[in-house]
């Protein structure tokens, strides 16, 4: 394991290392839904692709090439983010992984959130032991969001198990929980699970701030601009909508046994080299 300086209070490396290979792992977060990306149909950005191109700027300033990889499947248990896609991050020898999987679980009707906690120290146990970094994050906290937050108890513990893990094991923590811009329905796309490109973006400064790189807090953590949303009839009408198109398939799904990544595969299952944005 490589030492870092860290602020005990956050888990947050205080001094930046230019990582060289990145690579991702996760279910529909890290995979980026919502955030479109204009260049590919029915491919998404998201944070960990943003991120990635703000390591690529680090390694740059310090003579090196960083090589970006992204395993994360929508729809994942944490049974694959732990199994099959960390087998298949580790094989890529990288000095950096994300690792971002239990929701999904969470949302089932019966799950056993120490056992989930069991199984994510085992998996950041295993990145440690390459010596490779390892960053973790919390879920948000869905306490306004519509029946997501009848399992708002079961997140707070999970969101517990994860600092306590990531501070056993010397990993970071992106910290989702707390932050107010996440409690701004402007973040948060149409079926109100997924983040519109603005909070990737907003994520993805997090998450660079939690690697000791430098940004504008102001920016990434302060309001957004106010907007009207829906009320009366109009909210009546929009959350009906919401039922027909996202929940009612959602259900029926868990009833099939099928996930809406069982026909998905990574998008960038090998590593990938990125170059820096230029600055003319």
């Amino acid at each position: 394991m490589s030492p870092h300086p860290h602020d005990p209070r956050t888990t947050r490396l205080t001094e930046p290392r230019p990582w060289t290979r990145y690579v991702a792992i996760g279910d529909s977060f890290t995979e980026g839904m919502s955030d479109p990306d204009p260049e590919h149909e029915d491919r998404f950005i998201g944070w960990a692709d943003r991120l990635a191109q703000r390591l690529a700027v680090e390694a740059a300033a310090h003579d090196q090439d960083l090589g970006y990889a992204n395993l994360a499947v929508r729809g994942r248990l944490l049974a694959d983010v732990v199994g099959p896609q960390l087998d298949a991050a580790l094989a890529l020898e990288p000095d950096l992984v994300s690792i971002v999987g239990g929701a999904n679980d969470v949302l089932r009707p019966k799950v056993d959130v120490d056992d989930l906690a069991v199984r994510l120290e085992a998996a950041v146990a295993r990145i440690r032991a390459t010596g490779a970094d390892v960053l973790m994050a919390t879920p948000a906290d869905p306490y306004k969001a519509p029946v997501i937050r009848a399992v708002r108890g079961r997140l707070a513990t999970y969101v517990a198990c994860i600092w306590g893990i990531a501070q056993r094991q010397g990993a970071f923590v992106l910290d989702q929980w707390t932050q107010p811009f996440l409690r701004d329905w402007q973040v948060w796309a149409d079926d109100r699970i997924h983040m519109r490109p603005e909070g990737h973006r907003r994520i993805a400064e997090a998450a660079a701030w939690t690697l000791g790189l430098e940004t504008d807090e102001a920016d990434w953590r302060g309001p957004l601009p106010p907007a009207s949303l829906p009320h009366g009839r109009e909210a009546v009408e929009a959350n009906v909508r919401w039922a027909r198109e996202y929940v009612g398939p959602w259900v029926q799904r868990r009833l099939r046994g099928t996930s809406s990544g069982d026909t998905v595969s990574a998008k960038y299952p090998t590593v990938v080299p990125l170059t820096p944005p230029s600055r003319d």
